[in-house]
């Protein structure tokens, strides 16, 4: 096994492969004519992806695919092929080293239900949108299909699908826990999170000669094992957050004080005998930890126990710092999932790296004229950091990316501006956004780095901003100064969510953002207003929220702009109420707020949040059998309630909100004055539609903002970077 302890290689460092001499290919090969013209009789890698290839740092596979060439391996691309046989999957024929497999951008099954399980119509990663180009689980159909064109070949599965289902998850559509994707894909390696670092190594690892059984060491990805290699300590994950005694930590997930270690603590020369024993076990400890391997309960376990599947993901979260994670094992049946630790997050200057490769950022020509929806969203945005240390429950963008942000330089940034204005062909003048996961946590840090390597918290931000995070955004202030004064370019927007819990931290940041960076609308996901399902979010109470508007109406006046924010807010989250959400369409009269798109809450594998909906248990503290229930909105009729208090202006909602007020105790709150939050009549050309769903079939299409009079703000739910 690879020592866990040691530094990553520098991911340029390695020496390249020999097919560097084939130079740099303008598009990465699709086809054989395409291969032919580049003179090449065979790929050494395979990517294959269920979205549209897109030759974008915004699409992994385009990413992934020039890093691996910048490394001097020549790379095909399988683009949403036909996975009804394996002919599509010999199209450019046998790989000399591997397959890779990603379900694309999106999972597979997010991408094509809706969060009350209905068929979308579209597909945004598609070209012209159209539904249906990828099956449901795509990794793993399309592994057996790789498998199945050249079973000697190894297929390695990565991507935001196979990341979030590296162990035994929940699975919401089939309302089961499944096996981890290793096993149900049939394939050799997972590699989850950002996988620059993975990939280059086995690459160069299987280029030297070595076999894709001896890929068991490195960190971040998933494989099996008979035996628990030589020189680990076998821990039951119970003996450290035993599903026993009801004994809430202060801080969730915590074995120990997150930020034992201090920046002023004194250095080995001035310590006395005693202390420098202290320190010795300490460096002992740590040691042992990394040696250390946690058991999970076996998937057969956790499958028929809610309790001991919470449990699993409590232990599996608490493990995702680079500086502290132990790996973790499984028991599937007769077989063993190992989990190394994750990777370690990439430096500036190897993320300048990744970003500055040569995308031509334009989908492939293969498409013709089509549209990719996903593609005019992005074509003019810039990428300038990843990871959100925010930790919210519903959330999957830290499972896979982690809570490290890792940070371009500006100078990069800058270089992918100036490309975006000198070669995109139809820009205007206009960037749509510079961020990431959100939109304000460029280069922010923990003030120490060993401090970083002991935390155990999930968030950084949550009860209340940690005292040892750099919330300083003088960076950022600085690089959207310097953006917007390149020749050629008009405006610079912030479409990406921002973290306003700290902003509010920066009054000069929020000043030049709603100064010169907000197009009428800023987006803002408060995600509720109401305690209880707050605290099962782990996102800030509305008093944070109270203190952004407050500067960003004042800043707005004073730059002499009508400018609005538009608050996101989740339905039927784990631990919401019917009274929580009436009580956040009282909110929303009250402020004038008319949402025009609501999301339920849709529990996405491996998410904290997820493990409450499964076990009905607050996960974010320690469970048993005996511990109290949450209360968790499932039913259709239940989920279906929560978004109509969200949308309380529709009059397709009015009878199911009657309805349920009344069974409230809450009738007071039917009638036709403005202290009402629903009328008492029905618009003309209503037509009732009997059954469960107490629906009406309507030619109103709902009040606009002149017609209401008040609130210009329309929003949703399903923002960017929560």
């Amino acid at each position: 096994m690879t020592d866990t302890t040691l530094p990553a290689p520098y991911l340029f460092g390695y020496r390249k492969y020999w097919a560097q001499r084939f130079g740099i290919a303008p598009l990465l090969p699709m086809t054989r004519a395409e291969m032919d013209g580049l003179g090449w009789d065979s790929c050494d890698i395979i990517l294959v992806t269920g979205d549209a290839y897109i030759d974008h740092p915004s699409f992994g596979m385009a990413l992934i695919g020039r890093l691996l060439e910048a490394q001097g391996f020549r790379v095909g691309i399988l683009s949403q092929p036909d996975w009804t046989s394996a002919a599509d999957f010999k199209a450019l024929g046998r790989p000399n080293l591997f397959f890779g497999v990603t379900g694309g951008n999106m999972d597979s099954m997010v991408n094509r239900y809706t969060s009350d399980k209905k068929i979308r119509s579209n597909d945004a990663y598609t070209p012209d949108g159209v539904a249906g180009k990828r099956p449901d689980r795509a990794v793993n159909v399309y592994s057996h299909r790789c498998r199945e064109a050249f079973k000697d070949v190894p297929v390695i599965i990565g991507g935001i699908e196979a990341s979030l289902r590296r162990i035994a998850h929940y699975d919401y559509w089939s309302d089961t826990v499944r096996k981890s994707v290793l096993l149900d894909a049939k394939a050799d390696l997972l590699v989850y999170g950002n996988a620059e670092r993975q990939i280059v190594e086995i690459a160069h690892r299987l280029a030297n000669g070595e076999t894709i059984g001896q890929l068991t060491g490195i960190r971040g990805t998933a494989h099996f094992v008979k035996d628990i290699p030589e020189g680990f300590a076998v821990k039951d994950s119970t003996d450290i957050d035993k599903p026993g005694a009801l004994m809430p930590p202060v801080n969730p997930y915590q074995e120990e004080p997150a930020c034992e270690l201090k920046p002023d603590a004194p250095t080995d020369s001035r310590l006395d005998a005693g202390e420098s024993a202290i320190r010795f076990d300490k460096l002992l400890l740590r040691s042992q930890r990394a040696k250390t391997v946690l058991r999970l309960p076996a998937y057969e376990a956790v499958k028929d126990d809610p309790v001991l599947y919470a449990h699993a993901s409590r232990v599996m979260h608490a493990e995702t710092n680079p500086g502290n994670a132990r790996p973790l094992i499984q028991q599937h049946g007769n077989r063993q999932v190992w989990l190394n630790p994750p990777p370690i997050p990439l430096t500036t200057k190897e993320m300048d790296g990744v970003f500055d490769l040569p995308y031509s950022r334009l989908p492939h020509s293969y498409y013709g004229t089509a549209n990719v929806p996903a593609f005019e969203m992005i074509q003019h945005s810039v990428n300038i950091m990843r990871g959100c240390f925010g930790g919210c429950t519903f959330c999957s963008i830290t499972e896979h990316e982690g809570r490290i942000i890792q940070s371009r330089s500006e100078d990069s940034i800058i270089r992918e501006i100036e490309a975006i204005r000198d070669t995109s062909p139809n820009f205007t003048g206009h960037i749509s956004d510079l961020g990431g996961p959100t939109a304000n946590m460029y280069r922010l840090a923990c003030k120490d780095e060993k401090i970083e390597a002991a935390c155990r918290k999930p968030s950084c931000v949550y009860p209340g901003i940690c005292p040892n995070l750099n919330t300083d955004h003088t960076p950022l202030i600085k690089l959207y100064r310097r953006a917007r004064a390149l020749p050629g370019i008009k405006r610079i927007f912030i479409a990406s969510g921002l973290r306003y819990d700290l902003a509010v931290e920066s009054p000069e940041y929020v000043k030049e953002l709603v100064t010169h960076h907000v197009g009428g609308y800023l987006k803002i996901a408060p995600e509720h207003t109401e305690q209880g399902p707050l605290s099962k979010m782990m996102k800030p109470g509305m008093g944070t929220y109270d203190r952004f508007k407050e500067m960003f109406d004042k800043y707005s006046k004073e730059a002499g702009k009508e400018q609005y924010l538009i608050p996101y807010f989740i339905a039927a989250h784990p631990g919401t109420t019917d009274t929580d959400m009436l009580n956040l369409a009282l909110w929303l009269k009250r402020n004038g707020f008319r949402a025009d798109q609501v999301q339920a809450f849709l529990p996405s594998p491996m998410a904290t949040a997820t493990a409450m909906y499964h076990s009905g248990k607050d996960t974010l503290h320690k469970v048993n059998h005996k511990a109290p229930d949450i209360y968790i909105p499932k039913s259709v009729k239940q989920r279906r309630l929560h978004k109509a208090f969200l949308r309380y202006h529709d009059p397709k909602n009015w009878p199911m909100l009657r309805e349920a007020l009344k069974d409230m105790g809450r009738a007071d709150l039917i009638g036709n004055g403005k202290h009402h939050l629903i009328p008492s009549f029905q618009p003309k050309g209503t037509v009732p539609i009997t059954g469960k769903t107490q629906a009406f079939k309507t030619k109103y299409t709902g009040l606009d903002n002149q017609k209401a009079g008040k609130g210009k703000v329309y929003g949703g739910s399903k923002g960017k970077g929560r």
